[in-house]
């Protein structure tokens, strides 16, 4: 199950990363500058997330527990724009810390409810 966890928010990640590019309208034309929004997010989740336990199973079948992957992004979303500045070496416009964040947060939250589903289905299903 970790690995659909995993496999889960690298998904999440990669499709509000092509939203954000889309709803720009740059996404036909942005090549591998995707990875420069993608990459950023991914890592600094990754950093972020273990340690808010955001991977620990049992945690991430409670439902009452889905406050920790949201918050983790809410963290994760500054540092991840503030890599993306330094890689880029770019100002950092705050807007955009408050939306990469927001609707990164929003994304996992809904990705690990239907993670919660699938599980307690699971479970249901096969005791």
């Amino acid at each position: 199950m970790l690995t659909l966890l995993i496999f889960g928010d690298v998904i999440t990640l990669m499709l509000v990363t092509l939203f954000g590019f889309s709803t720009h309208g740059t996404l036909p034309s942005a090549g591998t500058r995707v990875l420069t929004t993608f990459v950023p997010l991914v890592l600094s989740w990754f950093l972020v997330a273990p340690l808010l336990g955001a991977y620990n199973l049992g945690w991430a079948a409670d439902l009452r527990q889905l406050w920790r992957p949201f918050w983790a992004m809410v963290v994760a979303g500054p540092f991840a724009t503030w890599m993306r500045g330094m890689w880029l070496s770019a100002p950092i416009i705050p807007i955009f810390v408050l939306v990469l964040g927001g609707i990164s947060a929003l994304a996992i939250l809904a990705w690990r409810i239907i993670y919660w589903l699938i599980v307690s289905r699971s479970k249901r299903a096969y005791g």
